[in-house]
């Protein structure tokens, strides 16, 4: 409930808080909160092309609602809400969130979501040969993995077997049985570099050494094809557990045929996988998976669930390392349209390796921004200093604590070698102690980005307007919400005293409806007019019944010359009462579908206050009302507004 009727304020009446030059006009003052022209076109114009509702509201409408808001804010300020901790945090939360689309190359973001999508479409079969590495290597390790990357692809340009050298010299170990061939994959399946090598380069290449955090790897290009999309499929799986042996296996395949047959004799698929799957995470649902694309499931699966042709088509089993596997086809999807991913694919992008691509260019465009300067040749004094016995000791060495001199510099700030030693104290990668030199480049680098960003962090305000207009509707948002909720919404439902005492001044408001006690005698046949009216006459008299009726008028038991209906009916509830005058004794015909109605009013039941306890709801929304209103009186006169009607005309 909260965040919707946030979200409404946020929209429908937005507010700022920011102080104004002096030089701006002032449009408003309540109390001594100052609001400027300015500020309040940019809220009006704001609320024209956002409002949820479509309605047309006057300046001066507007502004009364402005007015109305604005108080609520201003009690809440000087009751010191803003000034809670959970008002704090909540807003911090949102400024954080709202704070990492101002930090980041949004430009770079909309290439590399673009990129992704394209790749999509397309999907690679690719072979590696990987050399590994250890995190953050030190320069020789980096050099000798590379020679030996080199070395291991001249050996396939000379005509060596791809597939034996991969067994015999890949670091991956999956290597020696699937001879380094990764199968099919799309966008996001693979570390960012790999998949940019599979896709730059043409089928056949073999690339040369590419660097990921794994290491080295050499690509061999296999193959290129049109994206598959995802399928749904249901299966029946018989499991074949690792290392078992020959007589298990049979028995698996017996078993697994034995279930194709019933399946082919019209037995229900849904009841079969129930009964027999041993996969009992997706039995249960009748061996139903989730939607998949190429590269989710082992390969001899994803080829048959794929190959299937139409929706209920069932495959023959196949064997995968997991056992035996009969297929169904529920259903097929191609690549939905850029925009229908677009989100989706964004989010991916920021929480993928692409995302430091822009956080790069981000840092570049942040020190062109702020005339960055480095003097990063000072970073030499930690080479020899730092040692594996220094770091275990937890303390830098006392030597270091003599340097001071300027390492990089932004926006008038320098940052020395002290406010580097405690970002590496503090740094929870640390220095490797057996490569110091490119841990320290590495956290150098790590710290100045930090320091960039934090900076531009601390300025979103003073940079971006739009972020300063978003995190002041915010901020008023939250305190209208608790402000409302405390001396309006909760109260009306706990002053139990308080809302009966409203009802009883308010009750005749909440009146019944005007209704008529009535009997309703419909003929099929007039013929019997005469004799009804004058039986309807006398019936208080001679004290007829209903059942006299049927005896003068329902002779036979498959005759049904007369119906009787006697009931309290409301306005619009009924036809034929709705078309007679409401009038104590009075006896009046209508005629109407064919058949005609001799209607007798015996009583008009005048509208009376409903009990409270039947319109509690309605009640206490009105209670709410009549609270707010009552309450912005006292605001007003509290914090008295003054308008300057001359500057309204100058509104857009």
């Amino acid at each position: 409930m909260k965040n919707a009727l946030l979200c409404l304020c946020l929209i429908l009446i937005p507010v700022l808080s920011f102080s104004q030059p002096e030089e701006e006009k002032i449009l408003l003052t309540i109390g001594n909160h100052k609001i400027s022209l300015s500020e309040f076109e940019w809220i009006h114009q704001k609320n024209n092309t956002q409002n949820i509702n479509n309605l047309s509201t006057t300046i001066e409408e507007y502004l009364d609602l402005f007015i109305n808001f604005k108080l609520k804010v201003v009690e809440a300020e000087n009751l010191g809400m803003d000034t809670l901790s959970a008002f704090k945090k909540e807003l911090a939360g949102y400024r954080e969130q709202l704070a990492k689309t101002y930090l980041t190359d949004i430009a770079t973001i909309e290439i590399l979501t673009r990129e992704a999508y394209n790749r999509l479409k397309t999907e690679v079969n690719v072979s590696h040969i990987l050399v590994k590495l250890k995190n953050n290597p030190a320069s020789e390790d980096t050099l000798t993995a590379y020679e030996k990357a080199i070395a291991i692809r001249t050996r396939i340009q000379f005509g060596e077997s791809f597939e034996s050298i991969a067994r015999g010299t890949s670091d991956d170990p999956t290597a020696k049985t699937n001879g380094g061939n990764l199968g099919y994959f799309n966008a996001f399946q693979m570390v960012y570099p790999f998949e940019n090598a599979a896709y730059k380069n043409d089928t056949g290449i073999v690339t040369m050494p590419v660097r990921t955090k794994y290491g080295y790897h050499i690509l061999r290009i296999n193959d290129k094809r049109e994206a598959q999309g995802k399928v749904k499929v249901a299966h029946i799986m018989v499991a074949v557990p690792r290392g078992s042996g020959k007589k298990i296996i049979d028995s698996a395949e017996v078993k697994i045929y034995r279930i194709y047959k019933l399946l082919n004799t019209g037995e229900s698929f849904t009841e079969l996988a129930k009964k027999y799957s041993d996969d009992r995470g997706s039995a249960r649902d009748g061996g139903e998976l989730p939607w998949f694309g190429t590269g989710r499931m082992v390969p001899e699966f994803e080829k048959v669930a794929f190959s299937l042709n139409e929706n209920g088509d069932i495959s023959e089993p196949v064997q995968t390392n997991f056992g035996w596997h009969i297929i169904k086809r529920i259903g097929k999807q191609d690549l939905e349209s850029y925009n229908e991913l677009k989100h989706q694919l964004k989010e991916k992008v920021y929480k993928s390796g692409r995302a430091k691509i822009a956080m790069e260019a981000f840092v570049n465009k942040l020190k062109n921004k702020y005339n960055f300067y480095t003097d990063s040749t000072k970073l030499s004094d930690y080479d020899n200093l730092i040692t594996p016995e220094v770091i275990n000791s937890g303390r830098l060495p006392e030597k270091l604590s003599e340097f001071n001199s300027i390492l990089f510099s932004f926006a008038d700030k320098n940052y020395d070698q002290s406010d580097f030693n405690r970002y590496i104290m503090n740094s929870k990668s640390g220095i490797d102690p057996d490569f110091v030199k490119t841990s320290v480049l590495r956290l150098f680098s790590e710290f100045v980005s930090q320091e960039l960003i934090q900076y531009e962090k601390q300025r979103l305000e003073i940079n971006y307007p739009e972020f300063r207009y978003l995190m002041n509707e915010y901020h008023d948002g939250i305190l209208l919400f608790e402000i409302m909720d405390n001396k309006v919404w909760t109260k009306a439902i706990e002053d139990t005293a308080g809302l009966k005492k409203f009802y009883e001044t308010q009750k005749n408001k909440y009146l019944t409806a005007k209704q008529v006690d009535a009997t309703i005698y419909t003929l099929r046949d007039n013929s019997g007019l005469n004799k009804l009216n004058r039986m309807v006459k006398k019936r208080k008299q001679i004290k007829y019944t209903d059942k006299d009726f049927n005896i003068k008028f329902n002779h036979f038991p498959d005759t049904n010359n007369l119906t009787i209906t006697h009931g309290i009916y409301k306005p619009e509830e009924n036809y034929i009462i709705d078309h007679v005058k409401w009038n104590t004794g009075k006896t009046e015909y209508i005629s109407n579908d064919g058949k005609t109605h001799l209607v007798v009013i015996h009583k008009i039941i005048t509208p009376e206050p409903k009990p409270l306890i039947e319109i509690r709801g309605l009640v206490t929304a009105d209670y709410q009302d009549f609270l707010e209103k009552k309450w912005l009186e006292d605001l007003k006169h509290k914090y008295p507004v003054s308008v300057n009607k001359k500057l309204i005309s100058l509104i857009d």
